[in-house]
């Protein structure tokens, strides 16, 4: 895998597979939207969602009426396949082209959501200068959301293999820079009626960061 080219196998995932040959397909993303509800995120916040891709979360959230959307994704076709989809309303979104691991923020966000994209850093490194961004990124009293594959989750994702969490290794992983606010266990059915569990965690900066 030392060669392994990160980009290249992701823009070859969008343009060969369709929207329901994927495993992390979800029209409703209700758990994401149960987090941005209950912490009552105003509609004029900053939100991004990183490894965004073509997910329904854009859609929902422009639905709701959020002014101020920007998705993320190392794949330009995923995001083009989100921007068709969204037609006009795709003018209204902000987005990036790049690595969760190398994306400097030029922004300080509010709401940052990362569903499935954070258990595919599999590196120290990768996974230091990923948090370094968020810590960088996220304003003084933002929260954080992360969804990764549990340990009893999946091994492998799209022919890569991942990093499983559970609640406790997660917290100890991000307790250098934000305090843990909840943690809850989801089941995701894929379109091919599997099951995948997900630990889906909330953070806040710690005071001073």
């Amino acid at each position: 895998m030392e060669n392994f080219d990160k980009k290249a196998h992701w823009e070859n995932i969008y343009t060969t597979k369709s929207l329901t040959e994927v495993s992390w397909y979800q029209p409703n993303p209700e758990t994401s939207l149960n987090f941005i509800h209950e912490f009552n995120v105003p509609k004029k916040a900053k939100i991004i969602d990183v490894g965004g891709g073509d997910s329904f979360l854009v859609d929902h959230l422009l639905m709701e009426g959020y002014t101020d959307i920007t998705v993320l994704d190392i794949s330009a076709a995923a995001l083009e396949r989100a921007k068709l989809r969204l037609g006009k309303k795709a003018q209204l979104v902000k987005w990036i082209v790049a690595d969760a691991s190398k994306f400097t923020p030029t922004e300080h966000y509010d709401f940052w959501h990362d569903r499935a994209a954070f258990h595919f850093l599999n590196s120290d490194s990768e996974i230091d200068a990923y948090l370094n961004s968020v810590q960088n990124g996220l304003s003084k009293n933002g929260i954080l959301v992360m969804g990764t594959f549990s340990e009893n989750g999946p091994e492998k994702c799209s022919g890569i293999k991942i990093k499983q969490y559970s609640e406790n290794s997660m917290v100890e992983r991000l307790t250098h820079f934000f305090n843990k606010i909840k943690c809850i266990s989801i089941d995701h059915i894929t379109p091919f009626n599997t099951i995948q569990n997900f630990i889906f965690c909330s953070f806040k900066l710690k005071v001073g960061n």
